[in-house]
């Protein structure tokens, strides 16, 4: 008995201290656990059951004083739990909603991938159409710029379908006829080239000291000047060596065409090759590389240096000749047999 009376005062005094249910609860466990005789316990007992009816009394009371105020909680409780509920059923929308999306994204975007890549497709095909639609008239544009002389535009046009067909073309078995072709053209077009740079070097040179030494030699003959024929002047003639040294060596006062390099020689289209010898000569020069055959241009020109060396004498031998004979003609008419 006075263990349960202890026990009863413990509990009472957790009860006045602490409002906690837990802290309560525990008490209790303990005080009937301590507790060895049934009377107490159904004391305990009886007082536990005194407190909850009173409990029951005081929240009967509340109740009915906050009736309204309690309605109004729970509707607002419940509202609030509705919209809740409703709000994640939303969200649950959207995000399968959302995953949709991202799969139809997901499709489209490999969709316009696919069609990209098949645009570039499409133009690579177009270029190459392109390429061989121009290199089926390469041919008679090449026969046109022969004809016409303007080698370095037909020895670009060459190459430039020699390196496609050999290139991007190599697979397209209808061309392999037009490729044989121009390989075989632009494997001999560096003789065509030589036999035109030796024309000017050996030739058109020469031509043009004997072309002058006429024309001298008529001005004297119209003046009645019987002084001999003057000697050919060859200093001031332009030869290949002499140009390349002078566009190496150039000086801020030299003249425009000693500024000239062989690197920046181009060709007008609209004007004859053949006018200026210096020009046309670096044009077959810089064709020549083009072709890389400047090795075999050299080891030509050293070839044939000795016999056109002999053509110049035979030719300017003839000429001299020819002028004296002519001379003493015109001389023996005017009853001069001086």
């Amino acid at each position: 008995k006075m263990a349960a009376g202890e026990a009863a005062g413990r509990y009472r005094s957790t009860m006045s201290k602490s409002k906690d249910p837990s802290g309560l609860l525990i008490s209790v466990i303990r005080t009937l656990s301590t507790s060895d005789d049934v009377e107490d316990r159904e004391t305990e007992k009886g007082r536990l059951e005194e407190a909850y009816e009173k409990c029951d009394r005081d929240l009967d009371e509340l109740i009915v004083q906050h009736y309204t105020e309690l309605t109004t909680a729970i509707r607002t409780y419940q509202s609030i739990t509705e919209r809740i509920t409703n709000s994640r059923n939303k969200i649950k929308q959207v995000k399968e909603n959302l995953l949709s999306c991202k799969m139809l994204l997901h499709c489209k975007r490999d969709e316009l991938r696919k069609l990209w890549i098949e645009g570039i497709e499409h133009k690579h095909v177009l270029n190459l159409l392109d390429e061989i639609e121009n290199i089926k008239q390469v041919p008679q544009k090449l026969e046109q710029c022969m004809a016409s002389k303007h080698y370095l535009n037909a020895t670009d046009m060459l190459v430039s379908a020699v390196d496609s067909l050999e290139g991007p073309l190599l697979q397209v078995e209808g061309l392999s006829d037009l490729r044989l072709e121009l390989h075989s053209k632009k494997m001999n077009m560096h003789l065509v080239l030589i036999d035109e740079l030796h024309r000017h070097l050996y030739i058109k040179s020469t031509n043009r000291v004997g072309q002058r030494n006429k024309e001298k030699g008529r001005i004297s003959s119209l003046v009645k000047d019987a002084s001999p024929v003057p000697l050919m002047d060859v200093t001031n003639l332009s030869t290949p060596r002499k140009f390349l040294e002078t566009s190496q060596f150039s000086t801020p006062g030299s003249s425009s065409m000693r500024e000239t390099s062989l690197l920046e020689i181009k060709e007008d289209m609209e004007l004859d090759p053949e006018e200026n010898s210096t020009v046309f000569m670096g044009i077959l020069i810089k064709g020549l590389a083009k072709l890389k055959k400047i090795p075999e241009t050299v080891k030509a020109i050293q070839e044939r240096l000795e016999q056109e060396l002999k053509q110049i004498v035979k030719r300017s031998t003839t000429q001299v000749a020819d002028n004296g004979y002519q001379r003493g003609e015109n001389l023996s008419q005017e009853n001069q047999p001086r």
